[in-house]
């Protein structure tokens, strides 16, 4: 039976690794190049690619603009169908749009593929300049260089101060760097569930699933073909990871142990959906080199600790973080709202982690009140 099981759930992994690459279609990406970036820990990108997309109309002196952060295995599509260029629609629908908490009819909403990603900013995916991918040879980033990346995109836009910068998840971190490292170009910051600095319970989750996608055979150092790739490996991280990312209330509810027909546990098949889902629409090199740059975070390395770097901050800041994440506890996120002098809002929600996606009026609430202000 067992044999089946694996059989079946094979059947259903992609045969590659996903990720949009050049010649696919653009959809509603937008393109910035920029010159050499160096990097945090040492080293040079002789040219990085931002992809990015964006809503509304920016005010001539572009001070109504927002930048949106996205999560591990987001991108730039926050808003939008499904369709050519575009795997999954938008993931965070709810949140940008006319009479929406990012109400685009008065913002100019800017969301960008991260440095490292496989969205179309540069990352392991992307040619280098000897027209081969990156793969292995990619360098180590941090979030520290994707938020200067992220400024070089700002500079082309002509947005000197960002009204807004919002995020949740590996979001919420280049969101604190951008309010750390740059405070007099952030007027305010939404910090939700995140935290400061990457916790041993988060490290080790995250080199697990890092182990996940190396340990497997197609994986070839980093180096294999745009054909078939590690999906396996990349499919058991992101199993790994889901579990994080919902509550033990939530999957007990919804699954206990059930069993299906197929002779799996509802619960595996679930994970198992997930897996080809991501294995179909991400890179693997970008998922070890997305993961190493969470596993490296801290806003206070290099700036005399995490209050030292956290007395920088001078916008206007709301801290959230959800009730029932058991990978970003709310203590992280007290952490920070303590530093900054603000409350702690708490998001009551069943969904563990990804609450801070799915619980959109309470999120958005929060948008509208901090843009209020």
């Amino acid at each position: 039976m067992s044999g089946v099981r694996e059989a079946a759930a094979a059947s259903r992994t992609p045969a590659r690794t996903g990720g949009w690459r050049d010649g696919d279609p653009v959809g509603r990406r937008r393109f910035v190049e920029l010159g050499p970036v160096r990097l945090e820990r040492g080293g040079t990108l002789p040219a990085v690619r931002v992809a990015y997309e964006t809503w509304g109309t920016p005010a001539p002196d572009g001070g109504n603009a927002v930048l949106v952060e996205h999560a591990l295995t987001g991108d730039s599509h926050v808003v939008g169908a499904a369709g050519p260029g575009h795997a999954t629609a938008g993931w965070w629908p709810s949140l940008v749009g006319p009479g929406a908490p990012l109400d685009t009819d008065e913002l100019f909403v800017v969301c960008a593929n991260v440095l490292g990603g496989c969205q179309g900013t540069t990352g392991p995916s992307s040619t280098a300049p000897d027209g081969a991918p990156w793969g292995s040879r990619f360098p180590e980033v941090t979030i520290a260089d994707q938020v200067a990346v992220e400024a070089g995109l700002a500079d082309a836009l002509g947005i000197g101060t960002w009204r807004a910068v919002i995020g949740g998840s590996m979001g919420g971190m280049r969101a604190l760097e951008w309010a750390v490292s740059r405070p007099e170009r952030v007027a305010a910051l939404f910090f939700l569930a995140s935290g400061a600095v990457a916790s041993a319970d988060q490290i080790g989750t995250q080199t697990t699933q890092q182990t996940a996608v190396r340990s497997d055979p197609a994986w070839a150092g980093g180096d294999y073909a745009p054909g078939p790739g590690p999906v396996a490996g990349l499919g058991t991280a992101r199993r790994i990871a889901h579990l994080t990312y919902r509550s033990d209330t939530e999957l007990g509810a919804r699954f206990g142990n059930q069993v299906q027909d197929d002779g799996r546990f509802a619960v595996a098949s679930y994970l198992d959906h997930h897996a080809a889902k991501l294995a179909a629409r991400f890179d693997a090199g970008s998922y070890v080199v997305l993961t190493e740059a969470m596993n490296s975070w801290d806003v206070g390395r290099g700036r005399g600790g995490l209050s030292a770097a956290l007395s920088r901050v001078t916008a206007r800041s709301v801290v959230a973080g959800v009730d029932s994440d058991r990978l970003y506890p709310l203590a992280q996120q007290q952490q920070v709202a303590e530093a900054l002098g603000v409350p702690l809002r708490v998001i009551a929600s069943p969904y563990g982690h990804d609450g801070f996606l799915l619980e959109t009026a309470a999120v958005g609430g929060l948008v509208r009140e901090l843009l209020a202000r």
